[in-house]
C-alpha cells in the first residue's frame, strides 16, 4: 500500500485530558469561529476561507454557523428565498406515492426523542420540500435515497433554506443521480476501483477476484451518507465538507474507508457475498476526521481526469463534474448578508414607493371637480385624466385595460408614469 503524502495539519489540537490541550482547543476554536466570521462579513465573501474551515477539524462546528455557512458554498441568497412550498401539486405528481413511502420509513433520520407531532409536521415539510424541487425541474428524477439528503437540509437550516439548497444541490452536486437511468451514478461509482488500484494494489487485486464490485458504496454515495449513518453528528461533519468540495468527493470518501478498513477486507473470505457484506456495513466510530483528511489527499495526488483517463471513464458525460467549475466560480462574487439584508429592505421600500405611486394614479385620477357630460353627450377621451393625456402624448388609439384606465399593457403604463412623473421612467 502507497504510503499517502500528508499536509501539515492546522486544525485544533486533539483532547488528551491536559488542562493545558483544553485551553489550546478552546483557543483554536474561538479563532475559528473569529476567522469564519470575519470571511463571512468580506466583501465579496471570502469563500475560500470557509471551504478551508468546513473541510478543516471539527468542521463548522455548530448548526448556527452552519446555517450562515451552507447557503454561501451553494450561492443562495439568504434574503432571496422561495416561499413556502404549496401543496396543490402533491397527490397529482407522479412520485408522491414513493415520496411519501421513503418519508414515512426515514423515523430514524429525526432526533431521538423528538416528539411524534413535531416528527410529523417536518415528514410533511419534507415531502412538499422534495415534491417542489421535482415539480420545479421537471428534468430531474426522484430516487430512493434523495430524501435523506433533503431531511439533513430541513434539520439543520429549516424548510424555506432547505428547499432553496436542495434545489441548487439537484441540479449540481447530485445532478448525476437524477438522470432517468443508472447510468450517470454507475459511472461515478467507477471511480472507486482506479482509487484503490493507484494506492493498494494488493487490495484491488483482492476485491477484484471476489467480484464484489463497487454496488456496497452506493447508499454512501447517493445519500452522502446520510442513510448508513446513526449519529447525525457526523452526517453534519460529513455534509461541510462536501459541500464545500468536488461532486466526485464522497467517492473519494468510500475509497478511504474501503483503505481503512484493509487488513479487513483481507482477511476476509475472498467471497463476493462475504466481502459485500463486510463493506456494506459502516463501523460508526470511524474517524471522519482522519478520513476526510486523506480524501483531500487523495484528489490532489489522483484528480478526476488522471483517473478518468486510466479508467477510460471519459467516454461518459457527467452533468456533476462539467458543470462544477462553472458553478465554483459563481460563488466567488458574493455579497456578505449585512450587504443584502440592505439592498433586499431598498429594493422592497421602491416597490412599495412605487406601488403608492400606481395607486394614487389609478384613484386619484384628477382632485379637481369635472363637469358631468350632458343627456346624450358622449364623455371624449381625456376628461377621465389620463387616457386622452396618453394619446396626446404618444397619439393613435389607446386600448381600455380591464382596470379602466386605458392602461391596457406594461408598457402603456410606464408612459404614464412618464408623463405625469417623469423621474419614475426607470423604475418600470
Amino acid at each position: 500500500m502507497k504510503k499517502l503524502k500528508r499536509k501539515k495539519e492546522t486544525a485544533g489540537v486533539g483532547l488528551n485530558g491536559t488542562g493545558s490541550v483544553t485551553r489550546e482547543t478552546n483557543c483554536g476554536r474561538k479563532q475559528k469561529l473569529a476567522e469564519i466570521h470575519q470571511a463571512l462579513f468580506s466583501d465579496p465573501v471570502d469563500i475560500e476561507t470557509l471551504r478551508r474551515a468546513a473541510a478543516s477539524k471539527g468542521g463548522l462546528l455548530t448548526n448556527d454557523v452552519r446555517r450562515k455557512v451552507w447557503p454561501k458554498l451553494l450561492n443562495v441568497n439568504v434574503y432571496d428565498l422561495p416561499p413556502k412550498p404549496g401543496r396543490d401539486v402533491r397527490e397529482s405528481h407522479k412520485d408522491y406515492n414513493q415520496v411519501v413511502l421513503d418519508v414515512r420509513r426515514s423515523m430514524k433520520r429525526f432526533p431521538k426523542g423528538m416528539a411524534a407531532t413535531q416528527r410529523a409536521v417536518l415528514q410533511e415539510q419534507l415531502t412538499d420540500i422534495i415534491l417542489e424541487v421535482l415539480k420545479c425541474n421537471p428534468q430531474l428524477h426522484y430516487y430512493q435515497g434523495y430524501h435523506d439528503v433533503a431531511v439533513t437540509l430541513l434539520l439543520v437550516v429549516g424548510e424555506r433554506m432547505a428547499l432553496a439548497m436542495l434545489d441548487t444541490l439537484s441540479n449540481h452536486h447530485l445532478r448525476d443521480f437524477m438522470d432517468p437511468t443508472m447510468d450517470s451514478t454507475k459511472h461515478i461509482l467507477n471511480y472507486l476501483m482506479p482509487i484503490l488500484e493507484q494506492v493498494d494494489r494488493e487490495l484491488h487485486d483482492f476485491m477484484i477476484r471476489s467480484e464484489v464490485g463497487t454496488i456496497f458504496a452506493l447508499s454512501w454515495l447517493i445519500t452522502w451518507y446520510g442513510h448508513v449513518l446513526s449519529d447525525f453528528k457526523h452526517t453534519m461533519r460529513l455534509y461541510d465538507f462536501f459541500l464545500a468540495s468536488h461532486p466526485l468527493m464522497p467517492i473519494y470518501l468510500a475509497a478511504t474507508i474501503v483503505l481503512h478498513r484493509e487488513e479487513e477486507v483481507k482477511k476476509t473470505e475472498c467471497d463476493m457475498a462475504m466481502v459485500h457484506h463486510l463493506l456494506s456495513h459502516i463501523p460508526q466510530d470511524l474517524p471522519y476526521q482522519l478520513l476526510i483528511g486523506r480524501a483531500e489527499d487523495l484528489f490532489q495526488q489522483y484528480p478526476p481526469p488522471l483517473l478518468a483517463k486510466r479508467a477510460t471513464l471519459q467516454s461518459h458525460k457527467s452533468l456533476s463534474i462539467s458543470t462544477f467549475q462553472a458553478f465554483q466560480l459563481s460563488t466567488l462574487h458574493q455579497r456578505p448578508n449585512s450587504v443584502l439584508q440592505r439592498l433586499t429592505k431598498e429594493r422592497v421600500s421602491n416597490s412599495r414607493h412605487a406601488n403608492i405611486i400606481l395607486s394614487t394614479l389609478r384613484s386619484g385620477r384628477s382632485s379637481a371637480p369635472r363637469p358631468r357630460p350632458a343627456v346624450g353627450e358622449r364623455r371624449q377621451d381625456g376628461e377621465d385624466g389620463s387616457v386622452g393625456a396618453l394619446r396626446h402624448a404618444r397619439g393613435g388609439r389607446v386600448r381600455r385595460g380591464s382596470d379602466g384606465l386605458g392602461l391596457g399593457t406594461r408598457g402603456v403604463t410606464a408612459t404614464v408614469l412618464t408623463w405625469r412623473w417623469g423621474m419614475w421612467t426607470d423604475a418600470w
